[in-house]
């Protein structure tokens, strides 16, 4: 099994990031609901360290606190750019350094993630917005990536 020893700090850091920039990108998709959104991204980390065991690499991933810097990008665009640069790069550090169920298992966590995020706060009398699910969609994407 992949441990967090198996990253160098920097690289660490870019798996941890990835997750909550998922969040982040789903959560300024669109407006209202942040509040809601940012407890069900807490709930979502919450319900993976209770599924403790299955994957230490995903047990190291999530007994860290999600870090955002939401001062750190200028719009939702910037962040959501970034944030997906953030996920292509952790996925393929994980692809690379971990085995093929844990680069399964960080996604899934990040998707879960995002689509707890999304269905949060109902926008427009949908459970999902337009926005959300395109955002859940290049999230998605970026996760794909180890597979090109």
């Amino acid at each position: 099994m992949t441990t967090k020893g198996a990253f160098s700090p920097e690289e660490w850091k870019a798996v941890l990031e990835g997750p909550p920039a998922a969040g982040m990108i789903v959560i300024t998709a669109a407006r209202g609901g942040m509040f809601r959104e940012t407890i069900a991204m807490s709930k979502a980390y919450a319900e993976a360290r209770a599924e403790h065991g299955d994957s230490e690499l995903l047990d190291e991933i999530v007994a860290a606190k999600p870090q955002t810097d939401r001062n750190r990008y200028h719009s939702a665009e910037e962040l959501q750019d970034n944030g997906l640069r953030h996920l292509r790069d952790a996925v393929t550090l994980v692809d690379n350094k971990a085995t093929t169920q844990e680069r399964d298992d960080y996604r899934r966590f990040v998707l879960n993630l995002a689509n707890k995020v999304a269905a949060a706060h109902k926008e427009a009398g949908q459970s999902v917005s337009p926005a959300e699910a395109e955002a859940i969609q290049q999230i998605t994407a970026a996760l794909d990536t180890a597979d090109s």
